[in-house]
């Protein structure tokens, strides 16, 4: 606890010594090493070499997260961020529109997939005995967070179907309107304990199932952007009436995009639930759509990676400040009115995700592998 903003020095010396120097040492002297590392892999199928560096990717992530439950939660809820983030891109970013409902996708989401899996494997005072054998939960978990996916998507018409006549500030104060129905809703209905919230979620969000999720989501929505389908959204987004002069069916362009990012929203909303064993309506506030907005805007627009980048920097910044207490909500607005100003379109933004590129080995000035 920092009582004395006297002491902030000595907080960001902390994490500079114990995070950001183990850091910068290991990634320095590993250069040549993993360069010729990535050399000899990238001559293989990609499918293995992609492989191979997921692998090593979560071996890293699964050291660094063993030393800690504190370390282990700070990462699932930065994998989750950064679903949010991408997802939100695809609206925000390739489309050019601006939602406000991702909170409300998220809590349909969590809410849905907390429901299937406390009814159906959790001895509950609300929702009776155990219905199925708790040994098959592991195994329908997927199916959980996937009808969450589609609840979330359902709820998306709700914000898409009025974008077909309305763009800017009309699109952002309906979907804002979305998000408070879901969340008074949720309060009132008591099936789901109101504004109390639902506990009792089974543990099996774990750090290899979040993992998992994470690259699905990483792959699909990179692979949907680089698609026709997502040329079709750049093609919205820049002049829309142009667009459906050439061909460009824009009412399913937005339909699809909407649904699409309001899936991954409902997935990433049923992982966090499970990963927190419990939610509740507070939980989808405004505060949460700040967040997953200075993310979306702090990494870059129209680029997986400014989202992936945007997510990581701020949960990670987030919790390096924490000891600020209150301070941290100072300095935190402060980075994003810079970056703001100095590049308004975010740090890594309209750039693509090429994975062979991504995967190949960095050459020195001299031309050296």
């Amino acid at each position: 606890m920092l009582k004395k903003p006297v002491l902030i020095p000595n907080a960001i010396l902390y994490v500079v010594l114990v995070y950001g120097l183990p850091m910068g040492v290991t990634t320095r002297s590993s250069i040549s090493l993993t360069n010729r590392l990535a050399g000899r892999l990238i001559r293989f199928p990609i499918a293995i070499t992609v492989a191979v560096h997921l692998a090593l990717l979560y071996t890293t992530l699964h050291l660094w997260a063993g030393i800690s439950d504190y370390r282990t939660l700070v990462l699932k809820l930065t994998l989750i961020a950064v679903m949010l983030t991408l997802s939100l891109n695809v609206i925000n970013g390739y489309m050019g529109e601006f939602s406000c409902s991702h909170p409300g996708f998220m809590a349909l989401g969590a809410y849905c997939a907390s429901v299937f899996t406390v009814g159906l494997f959790v001895d509950d005072q609300f929702f009776g005995a155990v219905f199925l054998p708790p040994a098959l939960g592991p195994f329908l978990f997927p199916v959980a967070l996937i009808l969450g996916g589609f609840l979330a998507s359902f709820g998306a018409l709700f914000v898409a179907i009025p974008s077909f006549r309305t763009r800017g500030d009309y699109l952002a104060i309906i979907s804002l309107a979305f998000l408070f129905i879901v969340k008074s809703l949720i309060e009132n209905l008591e099936f789901v304990r109101g504004p109390r919230g639902l506990s009792g979620q089974p543990d099996w969000a774990d750090l290899p199932t979040v993992f998992l999720w994470t690259v699905l989501c990483v792959w699909s929505i990179n692979n949907f952007v680089r698609s026709t389908l997502g040329k079709a959204l750049n093609a919205v987004r820049d002049n829309e009436m142009a667009a459906s002069a050439m061909t460009v069916d824009t009412r399913r362009t937005k339909i699809v995009a909407f649904l699409f990012a309001a899936f991954w929203a409902g997935v990433a909303g049923g992982l966090f639930a499970h990963v927190l064993r419990y939610v509740n309506p507070s939980t989808f506030s405004i505060q949460n759509l700040a967040e997953v907005l200075a993310m979306v805007y702090f990494g870059g627009l129209n680029s997986v990676y400014g989202s992936i980048v945007g997510a990581v920097s701020i949960s990670l910044l987030g919790e390096a400040l924490r000891p600020l207490e209150i301070f941290k909500w100072i300095i935190i607005p402060l980075l994003l009115i810079l970056v703001m100003i100095f590049r308004p379109t975010g740090l890594i933004a309209f750039k693509d995700l090429d994975v062979t590129s991504l995967l190949r080995p960095k050459q020195n000035p001299d031309g050296e592998v």
